[in-house]
This record gives C-alpha cells, sequence and structure tokens, in this order.
C-alpha cells in the first residue's frame, strides 16, 4: 500500500461504513485468500501489497476502538495512534491531568493545599509531603 495515500479501508474490504464485524470478517477472508501471495505466483509482489492492504484494513475494521478512531480522524487518526500520540481527545484529557498535577503541586508548595481533603486525590500517594504533615489538632 502506499504511504502517501492510502485507500479507504472500506474500500480495500468492499463493505459499506454500516457493515457488521461479521461482514467485516467475510470480505477480508475473500480478499486475503485472493491476494495470498502463493496463491499469486505469476504477480508475487502486487499480491504481497494488496494482502498487506487487506489484512491491515481487517486489523482497523474488526476492532472497535480502531474503527471508531479510524471513522472519525481517518488514516492520520490511526498513524498519530500508533506513534504514541493518541487522539486528539486523550492528548486533551493527558494535558489537563498534567495541568491538574502541576496546580496540585504548586499549591502545597505555598500550603494552599489541606492535608485532609487532599488525601482522596489518588495520584497522591503515602510518600507525598503534603499526606506526611499532621493536621493541626484543634
Amino acid at each position: 500500500m502506499a504511504k502517501g495515500n492510502p485507500r479507504d479501508y472500506y474500500e480495500v474490504l468492499g463493505v459499506t461504513r454500516a457493515a457488521a464485524v461479521e461482514e467485516i470478517k467475510s470480505a477480508y477472508r475473500k480478499a486475503a485468500l485472493k491476494w495470498h501471495p502463493d496463491r499469486n505466483p505469476e504477480n508475487k509482489s502486487e499480491a504481497e501489497v494488496k494482502f498487506r492492504e487487506c489484512t491491515e484494513a481487517y486489523s482497523v475494521l474488526s476492532d472497535a476502538q480502531k474503527r471508531q478512531i479510524y471513522d472519525t480522524y481517518g488514516h492520520a487518526g490511526l498513524s498519530s495512534a500508533g506513534a504514541g500520540q493518541g487522539t486528539l481527545s486523550s492528548r486533551i484529557s493527558t494535558t489537563f491531568s498534567e495541568i491538574s498535577l502541576a496546580s496540585r503541586i504548586c499549591l502545597e508548595a505555598v500550603g494552599g493545599v489541606d492535608a485532609a481533603a487532599h488525601s482522596a486525590v489518588p495520584i497522591c500517594d503515602t510518600t507525598c509531603p503534603s499526606r506526611l504533615k499532621k493536621p493541626p489538632q484543634a
């Protein structure tokens, strides 16, 4: 498959976007048999490319999470996820988690976090300085 301009996975398998998993599985089996390199010795290099293409399409469309990413973002969403970058929503979630943690650390440094209230935050473990402080006795 050409890296610069990959074909639509639904087109590769010859199914519609509304296809059920069983229909996708059946289409993959047909395509895999048709393009298996051992069944196409006269045109082995093209068969290898087509076989990899249909296998890649099946691996995405048969997995509910990958299929959702593909349907939403196309090939770009999958290449980002494959490169460890995640989808846009997961990157945003990670960024906000990091900001929240940084804010808590800053508040702890200036004494703006109550240790008793802070104990409910799962990111903070038992070695966190704010949890080691004893609350003032009333």
